[in-house]
């Protein structure tokens, strides 16, 4: 849940209009947006895609039950004939960064996930440090390295579309995790979305918190697609909610930034009643701030790190956690080597996203792994677990 976006936790992040260029649709009314406290709508907001995306959630998805992140959600098959070709591959990653928890618990999925195939003989990776020129640099040079597909997690949706395309002319491209303004990729990996992870918090929050009640929504930052969907889905929410957001922020995705913007709102409303969070990996930090203060902590929605599980496991709080499940890194290897087989792919490949619920917080909840763990690796079964990722058997 998690984006862009160097400073996302997870937030990696995608891209909701995958096919085509990011639209803008009307925003909501002024009177809706000015009485809720919401703001006006995004200009990455589509309403199409937000229905698309929410009805999503509750469609079953091919593929083996087990393996989520081979499954497809209502895919539609593109051909990849002409990608057909002999192994051994050398296959090369451009990433955007490995600068947050998300991020490295997701590259050491990927890594182990190639060291499953012996077909793949090398994986050359690039990582842009946050950086778009730095990006456009690694995109250019890879090119250069014989690669036979080419991997892409872009770190901004626009700024990198023009490098994308040009590596679509090239060879084969795989984009996952965050999206660009171009069909060209041969297919764009990704959970359902952020319109389903703002929509899962949000609709928590108007569920629980008492109508005319105080929400304050915390966001990382803005201008990144999946950041900016979850919040159009979450305003979506509390527009047509009794619920007042007293608040909008944007806490660069820092702890302790987080805190004082969360003990600020405390001290000047009194009370909050809800926080709706864009990405969870700060949501520890805004629980502190209640205890701090001495107030109980309100619903909140978080994501599936292991400090927030077990923060909520131990404080017993209202709370859900919308994911954007780390295991989405391995499906693009599984994709460069169907495309190289010349087998058809889907062209947006949608995976699965869960939500974690008080029924099922025990089932994510491993106590033998670092604070910081993603509970969606799909990297269980995986060789090395659970010390590569840093854990304890």
């Amino acid at each position: 849940m998690v984006a862009m976006f160097a400073l996302v936790a997870l937030a990696g992040c995608t891209s909701d209009k995958p096919a085509a260029t990011v639209t803008s649709s009307s925003a909501a009314p002024s009177s809706q947006a000015q009485a809720s406290g919401t703001g006006e709508q995004s200009k990455f907001f589509d309403q199409a895609d937000h229905d698309a995306q929410l009805a999503m959630r509750s469609q079953t998805p091919e593929g083996p039950a087990d393996k989520p992140w081979e499954q497809a959600i209502a895919p539609e098959m593109t051909d990849t004939a002409q990608y057909k070709k002999d192994g051994p591959y050398h296959l090369c990653f451009s990433n955007a960064a490995v600068n947050n928890p998300w991020r490295q618990v997701g590259w050491k999925t990927m890594q182990a996930e190639v060291a499953e195939h012996e077909e793949i003989s090398e994986l050359t990776a690039l990582d842009a440090e946050g950086k778009d020129d730095k990006q456009i640099s690694d995109i250019a040079e890879l090119q250069a390295k014989g690669c036979d597909a080419l991997i892409i997690s872009p770190n901004t949706t626009a700024t990198l579309t023009p490098a994308v395309k040009g590596a679509c002319e090239k060879l084969p491209v795989i984009v996952f995790d965050r999206g660009v303004e171009t069909d060209c990729p041969v297919t764009f990996i990704k959970p359902i979305g952020g319109y389903a992870f703002g929509a899962d918090g949000a609709e928590f929050l108007v569920e629980k918190v008492p109508a005319g009640g105080k929400v304050l929504a915390l966001r990382i930052l803005p201008g990144v697609d999946v950041l900016e969907t979850r919040w159009s889905a979450a305003k979506l929410a509390f527009d047509k909610s009794g619920l007042e957001v007293v608040g909008v922020e944007f806490t660069d995705g820092d702890a302790a930034k987080t805190k004082s913007i969360v003990s600020d709102y405390i001290q000047r409303h009194g009370k909050i009643d809800g926080v709706w969070m864009d990405a969870g990996a700060t949501a520890v930090a805004a629980v502190e701030a209640f205890e701090d203060a001495g107030r109980p902590v309100p619903p909140i929605n978080g994501e599936d790190q292991q400090d927030f599980l077990q923060k909520w496991k131990d404080g017993d709080l209202t709370a859900i956690a919308p994911t954007y499940p780390t295991y989405q890194w391995r499906t693009p290897i599984i994709a460069a080597l169907k495309i190289l087989n010349g087998e058809q792919v889907p062209k947006t490949w949608n995976l699965p996203q869960p939500k974690i619920t008080a029924e099922t917080l025990d089932t994510y909840l491993k106590p033998n792994l670092p604070p910081l763990h993603y509970a969606l690796c799909g990297c269980e079964d995986m060789p090395g677990f659970p010390e590569k990722w840093g854990g304890q058997k």
